[in-house]
């Protein structure tokens, strides 16, 4: 599955905190405000023109523009190391501050169930629409998975 996928089954409602949770000031850190700022196609870049630029962000989407995906996929979690770094630690996966090995081996980490006992473990620690992503992501960077994670409820 493609980035692209793992949006489309979360669906524009978690699309759309994810967009609402993008950190400006954490953009400018990690200096990828311009960038994104120019793959995003805005010419101003703030809280009311991402929240405008929502229906257009999820058409590129629907659309499959699988790298504009992976670069939002980083913008959305840029925000939220705290609990890359909790759920990587839990799993026991070596990083440092939230980043990791891309040649990692997952087998090891991420045995039978690993997503719902993740899920279980910071449901309440961390927003759901977050906490969903991050998972997945981990699951497609990682196992270059089919699936989409939706929890038991």
């Amino acid at each position: 599955m493609q980035m692209c996928g793992v949006f489309l089954a979360l669906g524009p409602d978690v699309f759309r905190q994810l967009v609402r949770g993008i950190s400006i000031g954490k953009l400018k850190t990690y200096q990828v405000y311009e960038r994104f700022k120019l793959r995003a196609h805005l010419v101003k870049l703030n809280s009311e023109s991402l929240r405008k630029a929502i229906p257009k962000m999820w058409a590129r989407i629907e659309a499959g523009e699988e790298d504009f995906a992976t670069d939002l996929s980083q913008v959305f979690l840029l925000p939220h190391l705290d609990m890359v770094v909790d759920v990587l630690n839990f799993l026991g996966i070596p990083n440092e501050n939230g980043f990791f090995d891309k040649d990692l081996k997952p087998e090891q980490y991420l045995s039978e169930g690993w997503q719902q006992r993740v899920f279980e473990q910071f449901a309440s620690k961390y927003p759901r629409e977050i906490l969903l992503f991050y998972i997945n992501h981990l699951d497609w960077e990682l196992n270059k998975t089919e699936q989409v994670f939706v929890p038991a409820a």
